[in-house]
């Protein structure tokens, strides 16, 4: 599972990482070192029609657009059953009617500095168990490129169909089984994309789901490093770079 991460780079940053041809200045989002459930998250993307197949002749640009974390399928009735579609497994995704659509179509890249997991140990002075924070991330630093998918909701409560808010864009990330340093900490684990199939993972027309699922891979290629950090990242509302601080063990 991936339940948190941080997203800190600036929209002019990823733009010039992704090679983005259009994003829009009015979606500004802060860093964020606690990124959350329901949280609006800059997304990667080379977008389709809501309602049709993917145009061989029609010019795909790719955007920088801010989504809302929890994917909504677009036959959900209401908004609230994204906070329980975070993760999509991607052993399954492709045959799961909330994901199939999104998996063939509509794949996006979050850009992430690192996700956290916690993992259960036993307190030493008090004996009880409890659970103990961690930060994952590449030891290089670079940015990560997690899988995601994207989808299209209509709110029912707006009758104008031209009504930008009538709209909402959704997301989800794509999770393995975990190996390596995120292995020692929890069982399921991000994926991610190295650069070289960034163009292929986000082009609509490219719906072959073995093809799709075999550009995957582990963040960082599994150079991946390990940090105990504070509780404070338990509380959705803490932020800010002193989550990262390593505690002592």
């Amino acid at each position: 599972m991936c339940g948190r991460y941080v997203s800190t780079r600036s929209p002019q940053d990823l733009v010039q990482l992704f090679h983005v041809d259009d994003w829009r200045p009015e979606e500004a989002l802060a860093p964020n070192w606690n990124v959350a459930p329901t949280n609006d998250v800059w997304a990667v993307l080379e977008p389709t029609s809501r309602d049709r197949e993917p145009d061989d002749d029609a010019p795909v640009e790719r955007e920088l657009r801010a989504m809302r974390w929890g994917l909504i399928p677009s036959w959900a009735k209401d908004v609230k059953i994204g906070a329980r579609m975070i993760n999509a497994r991607v052993e399954t995704v492709h045959e799961k009617p909330a994901y199939r659509r999104a998996f063939g179509k509509r794949r996006c890249l979050l850009p992430a500095d690192g996700f956290y997991e916690w993992q259960q140990i036993n307190d030493g002075a008090s004996g009880k168990p409890r659970k103990q924070p961690y930060f994952i991330h590449p030891e290089d630093d670079q940015v990560m490129a997690l899988a995601g998918l994207y989808e299209y909701w209509r709110s029912p409560d707006i009758e104008q169909d031209d009504d930008p808010a009538a709209w909402l864009l959704t997301c989800t990330i794509l999770t393995t089984e975990a190996t390596d340093a995120a292995g020692r900490v929890h069982p399921r684990m991000p994926l991610a994309l190295a650069p070289e199939n960034y163009d292929v993972w986000l082009d609509p027309h490219h719906q072959d789901p073995d093809e799709l699922r075999a550009l995957l891979t582990q963040p960082a290629g599994g150079h991946l490093d390990t940090r105990p950090v504070s509780t404070a990242v338990n509380s959705v509302r803490n932020n800010g770079a002193q989550l990262l601080n390593r505690i002592p063990e």
